[in-house]
Formats: structure tokens, C-alpha cells, sequence
């Protein structure tokens, strides 16, 4: 490994420059690829749902279903995810996941051809994987690359890149997926014959083909690309001392884990039963296809609130800014579930603004004093995606109690995320935090 500088002040290498930090500027920006590809392969199931829906001729249990196993790879990979990169660093994590990602999308061109909803939801479980690989090792290098106390705004101005992935990927699947296929551009309640769904089901092969190449040029640069380390010194502590340390000594981390699970709960449902909502005849009466148009501005406001959430945090505390979003998304939520016709579409619209700084602050408060566990809890609170899962429960109320009363499930996570902002958030025992090497 080629020499490194002394550590500055902050613990991080100096560049040589009198009283400097050195520049992770170009590192920050191509890690900030990795946030909009995940945000983007991510929000693709937006739109593939409601094609799937019609497609397979689902219910919403079994459509939410196709999520739930999404999120569940979150909470069976996390953990080895973690492993991996303690075993063979940053770099080669990344690689690897971005492969991973790379196959899942070529297996999800076969289940388009066969058609078959059980390769589906397996393809879509291992580009989840190879997400969760990512997520495990950018979130946790992001947040210890720089100053502490602006942890969370750095986190937040990368997760903005994240959510223009997002903004995108919606306008990308309606225009390719569902402004290709019968059911995507039919009007609601429309006959599709067995014919119409097979060539329905065909539009999906070219959108993935063209993120699986994204995803390969995407490994050859990080392949090439020198990402300083940033594990050595966690690896001798955590070999050493690691017996006299123990996570669950931190509150922040032990309520921030059931943070981010719930709040995933919260994000997803709105994401994942937005179109078939807003497209309803008492809601706006529109297409799936120009629903999903509109799903676009709910991820634009997540990116606007992130972009605005980064700035404000450079002055106030992200635990402050964290309780205000939560008691605006909890207000909107119960707009959502009260009122009809545009109204509701809107509210549901702007709850993305409010939910923009949840997760990156959720999880820099999560791992905030873990000082030489902060891998072990990345992992953990990476886990805790899982609870995108859970979508599942909004289906079966919506199935049994009607999509817009389903939205009650929302606004009581919020609620949950407003405490955590308030208290449990509040960080004991810390650590200092480990050194870049």
C-alpha cells in the first residue's frame, strides 16, 4: 500500500497542506454514483409493481409481496455484507456489489422472457443483495470521511444524488415500462387479454439490460478507482479490545435500529402503492403512466428536501430538524387518509419532502459515538431495511380496509420517528470514532 500522510486533526491523513484535511472531494463524488444507482434500480419497482399487478393478475397482498422480498435481502445480507468488507476492505465490496447488482438485472431480462413471477421475485432478491452490499459500505465510509458534527449533513447532500436517481427512475420506467405495455396505458379496470400480458411482460427486458450495463461500467471504475481505506484501525481494535465493548450500550443505536425499520415502513408503502392510489377514480382519475409521471414529484421532493435538509444542518442540530419533518410528514399523512380527489394525491405528494432527511439522519444519529463498532452497527442499521418488508401489512390492510385507510399504518411510523428524534437519539457511552488510515 503506498505510503499515507500523518493524520490531520480531525484524524484524517493530511495532504500536506499547512493545517489541512485531505481532499476526499472526487472520493465523495463517486461514491455519490453508487447513492443514485441504488435510488434509482430501487424506485424502478415504483412502476415494475403496478406492471407486475396486472401482469400476473395480483392482488395488492401479493403485489406488496414482490417488495417484501425485496427488503428482505436487506436482512439476510447485511450482516455477510459486513463480514465481506471487513475481510476484503471497501474497494472490493463495492465491486462486488455492483456485480451482484449487474446479474440480478441480467436474470431479470430472463423473467421477463419466460414470463415467470417466481424468477422475478428471486432476481429481484439478488439485486437487493448486491444493494445491500453497497449500502453497508458507502453509508458508514460517507459519514467517518469528515467532521463528526457534519456527519449527517454530508450523508444528506449524498443521499440528494440518491434521490435524483429516484426523481429519474420513475419518468425512465413509465416511459419504457409502462408507456410500453397495454396495461400501463390502459384506463383503470380495462380487459388485457393472456396475449397482451406476455407482451406486456417483454417491455421489461430492454430497461434492465440497459442498467446492467450501467452497472458493469460502473464495477470497472471502482475497480481502477484508488479508494482510500478506511478499515485497518477498526480491524486491530476490534481484535484486540473488542470483548469490553458492546453495542447495545449505545441508546442510539439500539432505538435507531427500530427507526430506520419503521420508517422504511413508512417510505416504501407511500412509494410502492402511490400509483395504483392516485390513479383511483376518487382520488385523480389518471393512467398508471401518467400516475407514475406524478410519482416523480414525490422523489423530487425528497432531493429538494435533502439538498435544503444538508444546508440547514451546517446550523442546526439533525435532531431538531429530524422531530419538525416528522410532525410534517405525520400531518400530511393524516391529510392523505382524510381527504379526496386532488387534495389527497397532493399531500401524499409532498410527504416525500418531509421524509427526504430521515434515513441518512436516522443512521448517522445511529452510529454517532460508536467509535470502533461503527461497521458492526452500519450493519445493523443497514438490517434494518428490512422493514421495507413490511409493506406487505399496508397490502393486507388496503385489501381489507381500502388503500387510502391503509395510510394510518404511515402516519403512525412517523410518530415513532418523532421520537427518536427527542429521545431516543441521544447517544450514551460514546466511543471515539476510528481514524482513517
Amino acid at each position: 500500500m503506498p505510503p499515507v500522510a500523518p493524520p490531520g486533526p480531525s484524524g484524517l491523513p493530511d495532504d500536506g497542506g499547512p493545517g489541512s484535511r485531505a481532499s476526499f472531494g472526487p472520493v465523495l463524488a463517486l461514491l455519490a454514483t453508487l447513492f443514485f444507482m441504488w435510488g434509482f434500480i430501487t424506485v424502478i419497482n415504483n412502476t415494475l409493481l403496478p406492471h407486475l399487478r396486472a401482469v400476473f393478475d395480483l392482488d395488492y397482498t401479493q403485489t406488496t409481496l414482490i417488495e417484501s422480498v425485496w427488503f428482505i435481502a436487506y436482512f439476510f445480507a447485511s450482516i455477510p455484507s459486513a463480514k465481506l468488507i471487513e475481510r476484503f476492505g471497501y474497494k472490493l465490496a463495492i465491486v462486488a456489489g455492483l456485480g451482484i447488482m449487474a446479474a440480478g438485472a441480467l436474470g431479470m431480462m430472463l423473467a421477463a422472457s419466460i414470463p415467470s413471477y417466481g424468477v422475478t421475485l428471486v432476481m429481484l432478491f439478488v439485486i437487493a443483495s448486491g444493494i445491500t452490499l453497497l449500502q453497508v459500505a458507502a453509508n458508514p465510509y460517507v459519514a467517518v470521511v469528515g467532521r463528526p458534527e457534519t456527519a449527517s449533513s454530508r450523508l444528506n447532500l449524498v443521499q440528494a444524488l440518491n434521490s435524483a436517481g429516484t426523481v429519474l427512475a420513475p419518468m425512465f420506467g413509465a416511459y419504457l415500462i409502462l408507456g410500453r405495455s397495454r396495461s400501463g396505458t390502459a384506463v383503470a379496470g380495462a380487459l388485457i387479454t393472456p396475449a397482451q400480458r406476455i407482451a406486456d411482460a417483454h417491455s421489461v427486458i430492454l430497461p434492465y439490460a440497459l442498467v446492467a450495463g450501467v452497472l458493469i461500467v460502473l464495477a470497472l471504475v471502482f475497480l481502477r478507482f484508488p479508494l482510500p481505506v478506511l478499515t485497518s484501525s477498526t480491524q486491530r481494535l476490534s481484535g484486540n479490545e473488542r470483548k469490553g465493548l458492546s453495542l447495545w450500550n449505545h441508546r442510539n443505536l439500539v432505538f435507531g435500529v427500530p427507526a430506520i425499520f419503521i420508517y422504511l415502513i413508512a417510505e416504501i408503502g407511500v412509494a410502492n402503492l402511490f400509483i395504483n392510489f392516485v390513479s383511483q377514480p376518487t382520488v385523480a382519475n389518471l393512467t398508471h403512466e401518467a400516475a407514475g409521471r406524478y410519482l416523480t414529484l414525490l422523489w423530487g421532493g425528497m432531493m429538494v428536501g435533502r439538498f435544503a435538509g444538508s444546508a440547514i444542518m451546517q446550523k442546526v442540530r439533525a435532531e431538531t430538524v429530524l422531530a419538525l419533518f416528522s410532525v410534517g410528514a405525520f400531518a400530511v399523512m393524516m391529510i392523505t387518509v382524510l381527504a379526496a380527489g386532488p387534495i389527497a394525491m397532493w399531500s401524499l405528494i409532498l410527504v416525500g419532502l418531509f421524509h427526504s432527511i430521515m434515513f441518512p439522519t436516522i443512521f448517522t444519529l445511529g452510529i454517532r459515538g460508536l467509535g470502533p463498532l461503527t461497521e458492526e452497527g452500519s450493519g445493523l442499521l443497514v438490517m434494518a431495511i428490512a422493514g421495507g418488508a413490511l409493506v406487505v401489512v399496508q397490502g393486507w390492510l388496503a385489501d381489507r380496509y381500502g388503500l387510502q385507510a391503509s395510510f394510518l399504518l404511515t402516519a403512525a411510523c412517523e410518530l415513532y420517528v418523532l421520537f427518536y428524534a427527542l429521545w431516543g437519539s441521544r447517544p450514551t457511552h460514546a466511543l471515539p470514532r476510528p481514524a482513517a488510515i
